[in-house]
């Protein structure tokens, strides 16, 4: 009688499981393309519009002046993907080391590009036009918010490296292990490198961001059918 009972259990369990592969595929793929979509967009934007200057200025900056609301936008679909990707990622780790802070911790970062789309960065070294060429020296509140905003993001990215390495250890994937902590750390030395050079910021975001594109796509991997 117990093995009648489970059998059927476990097999409508396995079916569930199997049809919810493909839905936490498909949030996953928000993380995916987020990073590419955001830093593409900041890479033509700054490329094209008068006085930005990537040795000087942070993307963030892209929000201000009459084509500032692309930048908005971005920041807007980035944090949306990004919070799906979370959603597929709690249930592609569910019940396994790291299957509750990774996808909570994805989720703050998403949070905060919407709310950097919220309260702006302030201008300064020479962008946009007509902005002093020299760095701010101090802030308003909505270019505060938005540093603090950015950087307990960021902080959770990096926290969430560290929990993913936790899931890819505990899978025998080392490689994946050592090199979500080896990003983890390079965001850090790239934040910290900031006072010196607007560069070491760019640098240390893009590549948390790109190192979130990676862990996820190998996420998604595991969501796909046998044989593909």
């Amino acid at each position: 009688m117990t093995h009648t009972i489970e059998a059927p259990v476990a097999a409508a369990t396995a079916a569930t499981t199997a049809a919810a592969r493909p839905t936490a595929r498909a949030l996953l793929t928000g993380a995916v393309v987020a990073g590419p979509l955001f830093l593409g967009a900041g890479l033509i934007q700054g490329l094209t519009r008068d006085g930005f200057d990537f040795t000087r200025n942070a993307l963030s900056q892209l929000s201000l002046g009459d084509p500032g609301w692309i930048q908005v936008t971005s920041f807007l679909l980035t944090g949306m993907l990004l919070i799906a990707g979370a959603v597929g990622m709690r249930r592609v780790l569910r019940g396994g080391p790291g299957g509750v802070w990774a996808p909570r911790l994805t989720a703050v970062f998403g949070a905060s590009f919407l709310l950097s789309a919220v309260f702006t960065a302030d201008p300064g070294a020479g962008f946009p036009a007509g902005a002093p060429d020299a760095r701010a020296t101090s802030m308003s509140w909505h270019g505060t918010l938005h540093m603090l905003s950015g950087m307990v993001g960021y902080l959770a990215l990096c926290a969430a490296f560290l929990v993913l390495a936790r899931h890819f250890a505990a899978r025998g994937l080392r490689g994946w292990a050592v090199g979500s902590r080896l990003v983890a750390a390079a965001v850090l030395v790239g934040f910290a490198g900031s006072a010196a050079t607007v560069l070491a910021f760019t640098a240390g975001a893009g590549l948390g961001l790109l190192g979130l594109t990676a862990v996820t796509a190998r996420l998604a991997r595991a969501c796909a059918p046998a044989g593909h």
